[in-house]
């Protein structure tokens, strides 16, 4: 027993000797550990990838919209001019007189000219950075690329949230983003600012604990997500009412079916549960939401009050209604069908709101759809009848004469103002590609199950590519060939007399780029560029086919207008052209040439 004894000694002794080149024991981390950690976490998270991949996909798809981005502008000079003024006068005026928002410089002297077409308010924050064309140019390229990357996102936060995998998400965020449809819109960027109807969407159905995959789970219902949903809407239809009265609508829609649907479950399971807080998030909510679409619609209601001629008729609908071949026909700037569809394209009257189509692979996957789905057969159902009564109204005047839009036209509020019916493919767009969001994951599930019958963890590449190959045919589909000329620089003379003054010609095209040159000094025009013809320019332009002559030189003066500009590179060909080399001689007027421009001025 002692020689044991002593021998076990002798080992705990070794021991003893060799523990001070042992490895020391890992004590907890310290703070920089923790946070490279936590970066690195967040640098790989799922909303990390998809925020850079969607700022990244769009940069692509919209190139070379940032090559040139202070001297071009998406895809032609006609309404992008527009928007370009649009988007700068908010800056200009936040600076110098909020209370004068509504009363742009142009279309002197009428007032609340901002409110004559979609006002884009909610980009307002950034007119605040950059006062010059230039800068102009550029925050219109930004918000056009940020537009595309902010509907991937919103609908592939969405999809997310409905239930749809991975796959499924990235295949309803490219298909709501880059539908070929959309090529026809480069011009109209409150068309392309659709995202945050998505992203509303989806704050509120997470909000809610709601899912097309689950339905409602009241352990994960969230009042802030709510909310943040309301806010978003709320923006959203501060862009414009062209696109976010249906959006508004559809809101009101929504909280019907579900307000009566959960009446009825309670009613039917006799089950109480708490819902204080969800019903107080959105009653704040919803009320912001109303309170702002009351504050942007007043300005509309004055404009429309003042001017009959900016209602909508019927006609203006029927000239816009698109035909049932519109929904496979693609737009000129369809890289893959543009051509091929153009003989198509030359039976409509007006092609951007006639090309409708969202993608021949959405439209097969959407199918596939409703045959395999991870969504449950009646959710397939009210999917696949959305898209049909959808698709019906969006026919407007060419299905049956309207006998389904009119209705809408005549009876729900601001429903009159809308006068393309074809842009309720917006919401088709995100009905089909829920369906084909359906269909991807149920077979990027099934991929994973055989994977793991054959014991790995990973589908292989076959597998693999045979999942990623619809994203890659959706987003195929939508490269565009959109142009991005270069933006001529304001006349000389633009940039140095005094306002308020006209600048001759005077037409939609030319007016909208003076609203665009006016950028930076804002000088008061009676030109301008809107949804409709005030009568007080078209009288305008009427008056002054003679000028300079007494009748002319009268009217400009009783309505203030103390200048006038004659552009020699714009004006031969037109009616003023006799302007351009007139002396005004006798009518108590000067006359000037600043660089290729005649100015006149009425008041010496």
């Amino acid at each position: 027993m002692d020689n044991e004894q002593e021998t076990v000694t002798v080992d705990e002794g070794e021991e003893d000797r060799w523990a001070a080149f042992a490895p020391q024991p890992e004590g907890p981390p310290g703070r920089i550990r923790r946070t490279l950690t936590v970066t690195g976490r967040v640098a790989v998270h799922e909303w990390t990838l998809a925020v850079l991949g969607s700022l990244v996909l769009a940069v692509l798809m919209t190139w070379p919209a940032l090559r040139h981005p202070r001297h071009t502008l998406p895809h032609d000079l006609g309404d992008p001019t527009l928007v370009t003024w649009i988007l700068a006068w908010p800056g200009h005026v936040l600076r110098s007189d909020p209370t004068q928002l509504w009363h742009g410089n142009a279309f002197h002297p009428e007032r609340w000219g901002f409110a004559f077409t979609d006002s884009l308010l909610g980009y307002a924050p950034a007119s605040l950075l950059g006062q010059e064309l230039p800068d102009a140019l550029l925050r219109y390229n930004i918000l056009y690329v940020l537009a595309y990357a902010l509907a991937f996102l919103g609908a592939y936060a969405l999809a997310r949230q409905l239930g749809a995998g991975r796959f499924g998400g990235v295949l309803v965020g490219l298909a709501f983003a880059y539908a070929p449809w959309r090529l026809a819109h480069g011009g109209h960027l409150h068309v392309l600012s659709t995202g945050g109807i998505a992203l509303a969407l989806a704050m509120l159905a997470r909000g809610h604990g709601w899912s097309l995959r689950y339905g409602f789970r009241h352990s994960k219902t969230r009042p802030g997500w709510i909310i943040a949903g309301w806010l978003v809407a709320a923006w959203q239809l501060t862009l414009g009412f062209g696109v976010g009265l249906p959006f508004a609508y559809a809101l009101a829609l929504i909280a019907v079916v579900v307000g009566v649907g959960w009446l009825a479950r309670r009613i039917a399971r006799r089950r109480r549960y708490p819902i204080a807080r969800t019903l107080a998030a959105n009653l704040v909510g919803g009320s912001v939401f109303a309170g702002v679409a009351v504050l942007m619609a007043l300005p509309y209601l004055v404009v429309a009050d003042q001017h009959p001629q900016a209602r909508r008729a019927f006609s203006e609908v029927e000239f816009f209604s698109p035909p049932p071949l519109g929904f496979v026909t693609a737009p000129e700037q369809s890289w893959l069908w543009g051509s091929r569809h153009a003989g198509a394209r030359e039976m409509f009257a007006a092609p951007p709101e006639m090309t409708l189509l969202p993608g021949f692979a959405l439209l097969g996957l959407a199918v596939a759809g409703l045959a395999v789905s991870v969504w449950s057969w009646r959710v397939r159902l009210a999917l696949g009848g959305g898209v049909l009564a959808l698709a019906v109204l969006a026919m407007g005047s060419e299905f049956f004469g309207g006998v389904a839009y009119q209705p809408l036209f005549y009876w729900l509020p601001g429903w009159d103002a809308l006068r393309t019916p074809g842009r309720l493919k917006i919401w088709i767009t995100l009905l089909l590609a829920l369906l084909a969001a359906g269909a991807l994951t149920a077979l990027a599930s099934r991929a994973r199950e055989m994977a793991v019958s054959r014991g790995s963890p990973f589908p292989g590449p076959g597998l693999r590519l045979l999942v990623a190959a619809p994203l890659v045919v959706v987003l195929a589909e939508g490269v565009g060939t959109t142009p991005h000329p270069a933006v001529p620089p304001p006349p000389a003379a633009l940039t140095q007399v005094t306002g308020p003054m006209l600048v001759l010609p005077s037409d939609e095209r030319t007016d909208m780029h003076v609203m665009m040159w006016s950028i930076g000094r804002f000088e008061p025009v009676a030109n301008g560029a809107s949804g409709f013809l005030p009568e007080s320019l078209a009288h305008t332009r009427e008056v002054t086919q003679s000028f300079p002559d007494a009748d002319s030189v009268s009217y400009l003066r009783s309505i203030g207008v103390e200048t006038v500009v004659v552009l020699a590179d714009h004006v031969v060909g037109t009616e003023w052209e006799d302007a351009l080399y007139a002396s005004g001689a006798g009518l108590d007027v000067t006359r000037e040439e600043i660089g290729r421009s005649v100015v006149f001025h009425l008041n010496p």
